[in-house]
């Protein structure tokens, strides 16, 4: 009997929760200022309407506290024109008192003087709701009986605050002067201002609403143009751009969308230019080495043959695949890391290298003095290209010198040979990829003079060639001393 194991099930890594809303920027940008603008127009109209009561408080009473003022006064010296004497009486007191006053729409003014009998009242007002409520003797009792000067009573024309004042006389029975004060005509008045103002402020808020849609639309236009960009954009079409306008935030975003645009651009073209490079390049060895394969015969001699054959094709392919690589990383901020490095030193270095490329005649010709900031490694690598250069364009036991110098924060290293030269036709291209001069040179794949274009390019330096044809050929490296923008690494103590 078999058993079948169950298959392993695949995990797949879990993707991160994305976290926010679905709802529009723009949206959110609207909801946000409305918000803010409704809290503080809140704000404000209750702020508004506290300060109005107030004020209609205010004003109450100290229209009060004047009428009771100006009764405290007439009662202390009001005469009786007949007698020219002071008014004792309670009902003569009120009676010649309350004649010469004209009460408010809302006010009510009540003189009130006990008797043997019972309480007796005396009131003028203005309006006849006030006059079937101001004197109801329940009321008055208890405006009466309070200990306290003044109070708030609720009636059914609303509220009504009140002020009372004791005026008796000597031997008279006592009496008292009674301001009354309804408030809800004045309330309703700062009211209406306050739904007026909410009624403004509700305009406002539309208004706000719709601009700032538009603003934020406006706004935001820049952020969905990189955003339709992004979209639009495929490994096949990296040309699209964005059009900046202003010098916002909004403005800085879209000019680093195509700052990155162009890096992509770069990076797929150098991508690009590396396959086409490569397949090129490759195409020629893969076919000796696939032709000399199909023909492997038996006997031994010739199966060494090939074999050597293509070994040498696979050992070209290798170095091929190696420059291109070199070359593609030349784009990036790491291929150089320059440090300080004493030029003699530097010069010697390279001199002791290149002695052993080839059977040729050395000679070191000048050693600059300082101390400069490069790339060891890549200024070795370049030198000794130019140096295989030469040897590859001159015969065994010819000449070829090397030298360096430091003159105004310029450091130059060449190497001179007494070949052939170069044509000045050929001085621009010959620093092209798979470009080879038109000299009797051995030649490779016709990348080693863009090795060293790229590292002169990543230390913003150059290469210069001085030649005549038939009188040799001088190429020159020139770098700043002290490159710019490049982080320098400080040597260890």
């Amino acid at each position: 009997m078999t058993t079948t194991e169950p298959a392993p099930t695949r995990s797949f890594p879990k993707l991160p929760t994305r976290r926010g809303t679905r709802i529009p920027a723009r949206a959110q940008i609207m909801g946000w200022m409305l918000l803010v603008l409704v809290v503080v127009l809140l704000a404000v109209v209750l702020i508004v309407r506290s300060f109005l009561h107030n004020d209609v408080n205010t004003q109450i009473t100290e229209s009060q506290e004047q009428e009771a003022h100006e009764f405290s006064t007439f009662a202390a010296t009001g005469r009786d024109p007949n007698t020219g004497q002071l008014i004792s009486a309670p009902d003569a007191l009120f009676d010649s008192y309350l004649r010469r006053q004209y009460p408010d729409p809302d006010e009510a003014l009540i003189g009130v003087w006990r008797t043997p009998t019972g309480l007796h009242t005396l009131a003028q007002e203005q309006n006849d709701q006030i006059e079937r409520f101001a004197e109801d003797p329940a009321m008055v009792q208890r405006i009466v009986d309070q200990p306290s000067t003044w109070g708030v009573e609720e009636t059914p024309l609303g509220r009504m605050s009140w002020v009372k004042v004791r005026a008796e006389a000597a031997n008279s029975e006592p009496s008292w002067f009674i301001v009354q004060r309804y408030t809800d005509r004045a309330m309703a008045e700062a009211d209406r201002t306050v739904q007026t103002l909410l009624l403004v402020s509700g305009i406002g808020v539309a208004i706000a609403a719709l601009s700032s849609w538009v603003v934020a639309g406006l706004i935001l236009a820049p952020v969905r143009a990189v955003r339709q960009a992004a979209a639009e954009i495929t490994e096949h079409d990296l040309t699209r751009r964005i059009p900046v306008e202003g010098r916002d935030d909004i403005a800085a975003l879209a000019d680093q969308f195509n700052a990155m645009l162009d890096r992509l651009e770069d990076a797929f073209r150098i991508q690009r230019q590396f396959v086409d490079d490569a397949g090129h390049e490759l195409r020629t060895p893969i076919t000796i080495v696939r032709g000399n394969l199909e023909l492997l015969g038996y006997d031994p001699a010739d199966r060494e043959e090939v074999v050597r054959l293509c070994t040498d094709e696979l050992d070209r392919m290798t170095r091929i695949v190696n420059d291109l690589l070199m070359l593609a990383k030349a784009d990036r901020p790491d291929f150089v890391t320059p440090a300080p490095v004493p030029l003699a030193e530097l010069t010697s270095d390279i001199e002791a290298k290149v002695r052993s490329l080839a059977d040729r005649r050395w000679v070191l010709a000048d050693i600059g003095e300082g101390d400069v900031v490069v790339d060891e490694q890549r200024v070795t690598q370049a030198m000794v290209q130019l140096a295989q250069n030469a040897v590859q364009h001159t015969e065994p036991g010819s000449e070829i010198r090397v030298g360096s110098s430091l003159v105004d924060g310029t450091v130059s290293l060449w190497v001179a040979d007494r070949g052939p030269g170069v044509d000045p036709a050929e001085v621009e291209k010959i620093f092209d990829r798979f470009t080879h001069g038109s000299g009797k040179g051995k030649g490779g794949a016709g990348l080693g003079l863009a090795i060293v274009k790229a590292i002169a390019d990543a230390h913003y330096g150059r290469v210069r060639v001085l030649s005549e044809p038939g009188r040799g050929a001088t190429f020159r490296l020139e770098l700043p001393a002290i490159p710019p923008h490049i982080p320098t690494e400080e040597p260890t103590p």
